[in-house]
């Protein structure tokens, strides 16, 4: 059991890995409707047959299509015999009750006569003029015999006849509601059960079916655009197939098949991010992200599918390549969508169709969302998709109906509310930023600017500072472009790195213009001290205006682990018989772990170096640049970034050079008297 244990914790990162793709193909497999005939044939009106010429393989009928066979039911309903039962004593019944009211002669003889109306007729109903339309079958015991149903009479002609029978159209109404409500009861009495019986006889025995498809029959040929009366073919083949095979349907293989397809799938992408060696694997947050997606849009199909099968190009697909090109890049994009539509495709019906459809939009989308740092891009995104779901689909009908007639316009608007749909992919960023302590470039892009709170307090408090920060942001962009990283996130981190001096700038040399250094009422141990503290006063502050992780990463780690050198050496100079403890003159790290990282740590220190250079000759910044970097190899602070030595060499040329540009010789120009 300890080794099952330590096992599981040494490799805890794989367990995790494995438990949430056990879980994503668990819950798609619930979300999707276990049919067993739903994807045996694409019959959707308007597509298209793209599997081989389809023989019947055996006799079956074809049904009527579901509006047909409602349609004959609901005249066989309106059509339908109604049955009564005689009720001998409601003669005496009505006398009786007319006895009890004190009427007017007229108006009892009007009563009498409505008596003798009602039960002199083959019968007198309380039911509605509708009983009128239907054939009547009145029985006296297990006799029965047919009426006219025009003949029985209703509370409708009773009230009629009052109405002829008085001149006082008020008096007649009141009269008319006496009869009906209180003398009169129904001499044949509706029996709902005998009725019922003689209408689920007539329905079970109407035609479901038009016609036979012999055996070997040819149903479908490849390619054929598919009309309607193909599709009700096909749909007939399935239902036949289904009722053959019912029997033998085991609904735990169909499970099985279906889990250890997406298993294989998931499998397959492991494998390609593993061998890319991609860093998504090594963070849980970016794993559990793509997962999330993969199960968001299932959910989204599924409900569809369910629900409007027909209706299933309405799902924004498309999504998922543009939230996984702005998290992560164009591999992992175009992967990971591949996954997602070949694991859906398999639960949806039409799933060539689909497939395709899903492919090529999604490879469209990836290549325009290439470069997202505006909000227009959206609207050029889902402007891409709608022209390619509308060039398929146009190039799809003409290949194989060859008429311009045969293309449905409401595909079109299809088409467009699922380009509309896409554009969700802006407010969900957002969301899963925060859900996943994620960044992306929109938001890179939104805390660049000078004008943010925390920048803005910097350039007030330490403006000093604050331009060195400029500077190094300029530099480092301009350095990671040539070798390779993330420009926009090296600028953001290049603003941020310092902002931990906002709590005590006029202790850093750039923002100190008045001849005054605090430092000189200090010993070295506490003005390091007050140095290496605005690391985590960054830390701090990072949290207060809510920085990113990855720019409180630049924060961290501008410094490494190296020490304050000046304080530590005149530490040593002033106090050569004591033991100077070097920690107390060291930065908290870590060191620079990505490219990123690393070259704004080079940056920043040969910035700050070079601008206190006497001289800004070609020599003495070539010395200095040198001396900078290697002296980071020496100490061993850029041992944990993925940094080459030809990166570093061409960091070292492109510092020289800017350094040079930023400390150039002016000429001197004569003053004009």
């Amino acid at each position: 059991m300890r080794k099952i244990v330590s096992y599981i914790i040494s490799h805890l990162r794989i367990v995790y890995l494995v438990s949430v793709m056990a879980a994503t193909v668990a819950l798609i497999l619930i979300m999707f409707p276990n049919d067993y005939q739903r994807v045996q044939y694409d019959h959707s009106v308007g597509s298209f047959w793209h599997g081989d010429d389809l023989y019947a393989p055996y006799d079956f009928p074809v049904m009527f299509s579901q509006d047909s066979i409602k349609e004959k039911a609901e005249h066989i309903k309106s059509a339908s015999t109604y049955y009564f039962t005689i009720d001998s004593s409601a003669r005496n019944t009505a006398n009786a009750s007319l006895a009890t009211h004190h009427l007017t002669p007229l108006h009892n003889g009007i009563v009498r006569q409505s008596i003798q109306l009602a039960y002199n007729a083959p019968g007198y109903t309380n039911l509605d003029e509708d009983i009128k339309k239907h054939p009547v079958i009145l029985l006296n015991g297990n006799v029965g015999h047919e009426v006219d149903p025009a003949n029985i009479i209703t509370p409708g002609d009773i009230r009629a006849f009052v109405r002829q029978s008085l001149t006082d159209s008020a008096a007649a109404t009141q009269l008319a509601t006496l009869i009906v409500d209180s003398i009169l009861t129904p001499s044949i009495v509706f029996d709902p059960n005998r009725t019922h019986l003689e209408l689920d006889s007539r329905l079970s025995q109407t035609r479901t079916s038009s016609r036979m498809i012999q055996q070997n029959e040819r149903i479908v040929a490849k390619g054929q655009h598919i009309d309607e009366e193909t599709a009700l073919i096909l749909a007939s083949l399935e239902h036949e197939e289904s009722l053959r095979h019912s029997s033998e349907y085991n609904s735990s293989l169909h499970y099985f098949g279906q889990a250890l397809l997406c298993i294989i799938a998931f499998v397959a992408l492991y494998i390609f991010l593993k061998n890319i060696r991609h860093p998504m694997l090594d963070d849980i947050k970016k794993v559990t992200f793509a997962f999330f997606i993969v199960i968001f849009i299932s959910a989204v199909v599924a409900l569809l599918v369910r629900t409007h099968p027909d209706l299933v190009l309405l799902a924004p697909i498309c999504m998922v390549p543009i939230l996984m090109r702005i998290f992560f890049d164009m591999r992992v994009a175009l992967y990971i969508h591949i996954v997602a539509v070949i694991i859906i495709g398999n639960m949806v019906p039409n799933s060539y169709e689909f497939i395709f459809y899903q492919l090529v939009s999604g490879m469209m989308s990836i290549i325009s969302v290439r470069n997202f740092e505006k909000r227009s891009n959206f609207f050029a995104v889902a402007l891409v998709i709608f022209f390619t779901y509308s060039i398929i689909y146009v190039a799809g009908v003409l290949s194989t109906d060859t008429s311009f007639a045969s293309i449905d316009p409401n595909r079109f608007l299809i088409f467009f509310l699922n380009a509309i749909l896409t554009l969700l992919s802006y407010p969900l960023i957002f969301l899963f930023e925060r859900m996943f302590g994620m960044t992306t470039n929109l938001t890179l892009m939104e805390i660049s600017s000078t004008n943010t709170p925390a920048l803005r307090e910097l350039s007030q408090k330490a403006p000093g500072t604050f331009q060195h920060s400029m500077q190094v942001a300029n530099i480092s962009e301009d350095i990671i472009n040539e070798i390779g990283g993330n420009a926009l996130l090296t600028k953001v981190g290049a603003l941020y790195h310092d902002i931990g001096k906002i709590n005590a700038p006029l202790y850093f040399t750039e923002n100190q213009n008045n001849g005054f250094n605090p430092h000189d009422n200090l010993d070295y141990e506490e003005s390091a001290r007050i140095i290496t503290q605005h690391v985590r006063d960054g830390i701090t502050l990072s949290k207060k205006y809510r920085l990113p992780e990855e720019v409180c990463d630049f924060i961290r780690t501008h410094h490494g682990t190296t020490v304050t050198g000046y304080f530590y050496a005149q530490a040593k100079l002033h106090n050569p018989a004591e033991e100077i403890n070097i920690s107390d003159f060291r930065y908290m790290g870590p060191t620079p772990f990505s490219r990123e990282t690393a070259v704004v740590m080079l940056v920043d220190s040969v910035e700050a170096a070079c601008k206190s250079l006497k001289s800004h000759d070609k020599d003495s910044i070539d010395m200095m640049v040198d001396h900078i970097i290697d002296d980071k190899i020496k100490l061993n602070q850029l041992n944990n970034c993925p940094l080459t030595l030809n990166d570093i060499n061409h960091i070292r040329t492109r510092l020289k050079d800017q350094m040079m540009s930023i400390y150039h010789v002016r000429i001197s120009y004569p003053v004009v008297k």
